[in-house]
């Protein structure tokens, strides 16, 4: 079946499943004036062999100026798994009660399923039926089941439509991982030539500022498209808070600490509202833990950092005072200090733990940024340095990390990121100061969703001082699916045509293969 033709099957079963979830609303709810409740979506996530979490938020008013989508009181809210499509075989089900407390957010983590095989899915509240959703428990510990997987990050509501999402829900993913920005917490201004489509606000800060954010993002019929199709695991970068921010430290430096843990806490509890993730995640506060380890059989351990919650205050700070990344020279201490860490010192002993316990044939460790060093110009004054907000600015942590994956012989450890909106591949060496060192891991980096890239001729240029960099491209939007059994992986740069365009079609850039026991990759 061509591109095309797949293309619009898609958009009719999409279009098909929208009607059918609003033809489910109760006469008696819409003689009532109940507005559907379910305009999020469903979700399902953080699979195990016996179940997943199903998620949902009722908003029948999504964007109600107070964040509450429209609901005051509690509303019980009726979930059920089936092991069919159709969902005439319940095999779970039970009732659960949405409230204000988290935006009458639903997650339940359910159990006693079979392992290695699809569910679906669905909730009623309100008089409505929501859409049904398709989840999938992982396969038995021993088991060395192939996957297929996808990896996606900055998505950008103003910068274009999220066609990328569409596109990796139709190659019906085992699980797909969110590796941040997922929303942005940023807006341009009306006359930055920047909006295809306006986030109708400003920048959030507030409690009912990012949950309406996270409401208008989800939304999106490609976004719901995804999280229908597949389970997902989630972890942040910056937007979902506030750009280039460290710890307790704003990048403004006006903002006390104070000020900005409370606007923090604001943004942990509205990604737990609307992301599908365990009570283990329940933010407590400015705090939220979500580094967290995922086995699928004993194919896959994925690794999944916070690399933002924890890490010590930006290096190199601007004489202004301002935390935010910029390209420091290479002489500022700061960025080897051995004192400094970007995980958080809890994080980093409990990934070394992970390393050491893991029997599984390949080890993925799923984080934010861009790992390897890369050694880059400044865009306005084209002096020599590193980035800080990135791990060049915490380059202790990761020769830490880099040892640890030596120390513990751990077996074929590949790293994907985000957060640079361009796709790279690169080799880790065990020394990122000495390219004669071993190459001890592989990193695939995606694009972005929406985000505009940073300029291709420049960073091109730069590419010469950084041999270990096998592949770069910033000028395109998409993300990265793969494919992984015992003997290979194989990785996909897929790209859309135009973020600009909400029908967008794909391709596929460029191809890259990982073989057991030999680290980097080779070009397919």
């Amino acid at each position: 079946m061509n591109d095309a033709v797949n293309h619009d099957r898609r958009r009719v079963l999409g279009g098909l499943a929208v009607a059918t979830a609003f033809s489910l609303l109760s006469p008696f709810a819409r003689s009532a004036g109940v507005d559907y409740p379910f305009t999020l979506g469903v979700a399902s996530g953080d699979p195990l062999p016996d179940g997943f979490v199903i998620w949902t938020r009722l908003a029948p008013v999504f964007n109600a100026v107070d964040g509450r989508g429209g609901l005051s009181r509690p509303v019980p809210v009726r979930w059920r798994v089936a092991s069919d499509a159709a969902m005439t075989r319940i095999v779970r089900q039970g009732e659960v009660m949405a409230t204000g407390t988290f935006a009458h957010s639903v997650h339940v983590e359910v159990g006693g399923l079979d392992p290695g095989r699809p569910y679906w899915y669905q909730f009623d509240g309100l008089g409505a039926q929501s859409p049904v959703g398709q989840a999938r428990t992982t396969p038995p510990a021993h088991a060395m089941a192939a996957a297929r997987l996808g990896f996606v990050s900055c998505s950008h509501w103003e910068r274009g439509y999220f066609s990328a999402y569409r596109h990796l829900a139709a190659e019906q993913p085992d699980l797909v991982f969110f590796l941040g920005d997922y929303i942005y917490e940023n807006s341009y201004a009306p006359d930055s030539g920047k909006i295809i489509r306006a986030h109708g606000s400003g920048d959030a800060s507030t409690l009912s500022d990012y949950r309406n954010r996270y409401a208008l993002y989800k939304t999106d019929p490609d976004l719901q498209a995804l999280h229908a199709a597949a389970p997902s695991v989630a972890t942040w970068d910056d937007h979902e808070v506030q750009n280039d921010y460290a710890n307790r430290w704003s990048q403004d430096p006006k903002e006390s600490v104070a000020q900005f843990l409370k606007q923090r806490a604001a943004a942990y509890q509205a990604f737990y509202e609307h992301m599908p993730l365990r009570a283990s995640s329940l933010p407590k506060g400015p705090d939220m833990r979500i580094y967290r380890h995922l086995d699928y059989g004993a194919l896959v351990r994925f690794h999944v950092l916070d690399g933002r919650q924890y890490r010590s205050e930006q290096p190199c700070i601007l004489a202004n005072g301002s935390h935010q990344g910029h390209i420091a020279s290479n002489t500022c201490s700061d960025l080897r200090d051995p004192r400094r860490t970007m995980l958080g010192w809890q994080q980093e002993a409990w990934l070394d733990r992970g390393f050491a316990e893991s029997t599984a044939q390949w080890n993925v460790i799923a984080q934010d940024l861009l790992v390897a060093p890369i050694f880059q110009r400044d865009l306005t004054n084209h002096k020599p340095g590193r980035w800080t907000d990135g791990w060049d600015g915490y380059m202790a942590n990761r020769s830490r990390m880099l040892a640890s994956i030596e120390h513990r012989r751990l077996k074929n450890p590949v790293f994907w990121g985000g957060d640079i909106h361009s796709f790279w591949t690169t080799d880790l060496h065990a020394d990122a100061n000495d390219m004669d060192s071993p190459v001890v891991a592989t990193e695939f980096v995606g694009t972005s969703v929406t985000s505009d890239g940073p300029p291709f001729d420049a960073f091109t240029q730069i590419l010469p001082l950084n041999p270990h960099v096998k592949f770069f491209d910033s000028r395109q939007r998409g993300y990265v699916s793969v494919e992984v059994d015992a003997q290979k992986m194989l990785t996909h740069f897929r790209v859309i045509t135009d973020p600009r365009d909400p029908a967008a079609a794909l391709s596929t850039l460029k191809s890259f293969a990982v073989e057991p026991g030999r680290a980097g990759a080779i070009e397919v």
